[in-house]
């Protein structure tokens, strides 16, 4: 068996498929992206696909990986690490349907039945988190995550200190002590920023706080974690275990890892393994597309430390299409009281409706790009 084709599938609302097929008429899907550089990715799959993957074995998926990410002399980087991640879960795909199992099952089984999910309820406005907690509960869900804030200072003033509890504050009372939220900072604040922020959210007992300080300044994590009341997590800007393990020595609680972005299953699964030794718990980064998300539920399913999974379903940058309108069978992400039933479908347990990828590739999509944001004296301001 031989790889023949790679074929790559810009969608909206902003994400990337890529499509491996073989001489005996096997496919494999995988979601390799990177938020607004879905162009630039897409080159980098079709550079590794043309160099290490067409006319190989789509087995030796450990090769694949290895080849990948170390056969050039310049490495690594969101970009060819995010390229190698949807190429990865495709042969993972592909070697579960050759296999007849669901990918979980081919890493050793399950460990759970089902996963925790959590839902985004925005953050910009007390009053807005309030209603969108509100509906999430409604929803069955147990967690969500929220903005800390919006615009706000590097070293916040007592005034968005005080947004910042009001809009902790307005999620804890809604929630009540038996469900959990996350708050992303989102690394807009200083290190120095970032540790008054952390003291002031520790009435309201967040799950985790998030991205407290920006990856660049991931050597200056001890300080923060060590000043910390609230749990500290980390990752989503983090590709590789190299990246991750400063990190994890700092002492963070969770490591949020994205399968679209950090090597893929194969590499996800050992930063998992690393962040076990140091008795800390993953949680999959993923406000991206179904295939993103099939491969992060595999992963789930065998992972010990496996803490919730992010998950797109109504979340604001879908827009043009849902996380379900490139899905031919739309059970296998029917949520029930906020979990995810176990799939048991071969490869990644999800059926692409690639009639919809196809047609949706064709007319082609708005290219999406974060916000660049200003402080009122016209200097940069992180989103």
């Amino acid at each position: 068996m031989r790889i023949t084709r790679v074929e790559t599938f810009a969608v909206p609302p902003r994400w990337l498929f890529c499509r491996i097929e073989t001489d005996d008429g096997l496919v494999g899907w995988g979601e390799p992206v990177v938020e607004g550089r879905a162009e630039t990715v897409r080159t980098a799959v079709h550079e590794l696909a043309g160099q290490f993957l067409l006319g190989a074995d789509p087995l030796r998926i450990e090769d694949h990986w290895q080849v990948m990410t170390k056969g050039s002399f310049y490495r690594g980087g969101p970009v060819l690490s995010s390229a190698v991640a949807g190429l990865d879960q495709a042969l993972w795909d592909l070697a579960g349907k050759f296999y007849g199992a669901p990918v979980h099952q081919l890493l050793g089984g399950p460990v759970r039945e089902k996963v925790r999910a959590y839902c985004w309820a925005g953050g910009d406005e007390p009053a807005e988190i309030r209603d969108r907690v509100a509906e999430a509960v409604g929803a069955g869900f147990t967690a969500v995550k929220m903005n800390a804030s919006g615009r706000t200072s590097r070293l916040p003033t007592v005034a968005e200190l005080d947004g910042l509890a009001e809009r902790a504050a307005a999620a804890r009372d809604v929630l009540g002590p038996q469900r959990d939220f996350g708050i992303d900072l989102h690394g807009r604040y200083s290190v120095a920023g970032a540790v008054r922020a952390l003291r002031v959210l520790e009435p309201y007992a967040p799950m985790f706080a998030e991205e407290p300080v920006l990856p660049e300044y991931t050597a200056l994590l001890p300080r923060v974690v060590a000043s910390s009341p609230v749990p500290v997590a980390t990752g989503e800007r983090l590709f590789s275990r190299t990246d991750v393990l400063p990190a994890l020595q700092a002492g963070v609680a969770v490591v949020q890892p994205d399968l679209s972005h950090a090597g893929g299953i194969s590499e996800c699964r050992r930063i998992a393994s690393l962040a076990e030794t140091f008795d800390a718990a993953v949680a999959w980064h993923c406000p991206l597309g179904p295939l993103a998300l099939a491969a992060s539920l595999q992963l789930a399913l065998c992972t010990p430390n496996f803490l919730i999974q992010e998950q797109s379903m109504g979340i604001h940058y879908n827009v043009g299409a849902e996380l379900l309108d490139y899905v031919a069978d739309r059970s296998v992400f029917r949520l029930d009281e906020g979990f995810f039933a176990r799939p048991t479908a071969p490869g990644l347990g999800v059926e692409v409706d690639e009639t919809a990828v196809r047609a949706a590739d064709a007319r082609g999509m708005d290219a999406w790009h974060n916000p660049v944001w200003r402080h009122p004296d016209g200097s940069f301001a992180e989103w």
